[in-house]
């Protein structure tokens, strides 16, 4: 089940949510009570290194077709 963040607007307080995918837009109380509470961009799972692919094929300027 996947976990989500939400961050308390009331006390600033961030806590985590297990809860299906279907209910990841409902609304969360923050373990306080406050209900004023925004769900935050979790970045688990992306990579921040990009690998470029083998070869000089393809794309204009990549594969020799620009002012030849």
């Amino acid at each position: 089940m996947p976990t989500y963040e939400f961050r308390c607007r009331t006390c600033d307080d961030t806590f985590e949510l297990q809860r299906p995918m279907s209910e990841s837009s409902a609304p969360a109380n923050c373990p306080d009570g406050h209900p004023d509470t925004v769900k935050l961009l979790s970045m688990a799972g992306i990579s921040g290194t990009q690998q470029q692919p083998a070869g000089g094929g393809g794309g204009c300027c990549g594969g020799g077709c620009c002012g030849s």
